[in-house]
């Protein structure tokens, strides 16, 4: 019988195959191939931790409830993944901190939060602290606005 955690335990499964299949893609210098531990070692034993759990999870479930999805918010979770989908299109034509920014404004808005302050004030202060600790301290290059904007600035 089906129950919650068995389908969650197929559903971690399923991800956990396609992810361990795809680590085969990912590319190794020459030196590598004969190498104990590669760019591929991790990914490839989180895979299999991920089958192995879902295993343990599929065959010691003694959960008997059925799934409840009578009060499920269908219409805001297709929102969210909309939205989703929508930021990571976005991200780089807009610039990080204008399309993270819109993003989690809507995102909270979906969610129920309506309090212009708390939209505001809880979203501005993380996407640019955010900016900052990927672009200033980590050294990784994200796009803050567009690029015509970026050009004002010069």
């Amino acid at each position: 019988m089906l129950t919650n955690d068995r389908i969650g335990a197929v559903i971690l499964m399923v991800f956990s195959i396609a992810y361990g299949a795809l680590t085969y893609q990912i590319p190794l210098l020459s030196f590598q191939a004969d190498a104990a531990f590669t760019a591929q070692t991790l990914p490839k034993a989180l895979s299999v931790l991920g089958v192995v759990l879902s295993l343990i999870l599929f065959f010691t479930s003694k959960n008997n409830d059925l799934p409840d999805v009578e009060g499920f918010k269908w219409v805001s979770a297709i929102l969210i993944c909309i939205l989703m989908v929508t930021y990571g299109f976005t991200v780089r034509p807009v610039g990080f901190i204008i399309s993270t920014s819109v993003f989690l404004i809507s995102a909270e808005y979906v969610l129920g939060e309506r309090r212009k302050n708390i939209l505001i004030f809880s979203t501005i202060p993380v996407v640019l602290f955010f900016w900052y600790l990927m672009s200033q301290v980590l050294g990784v290059y994200v796009a803050p606005l567009p690029e015509f904007l970026m050009d004002l600035f010069k």
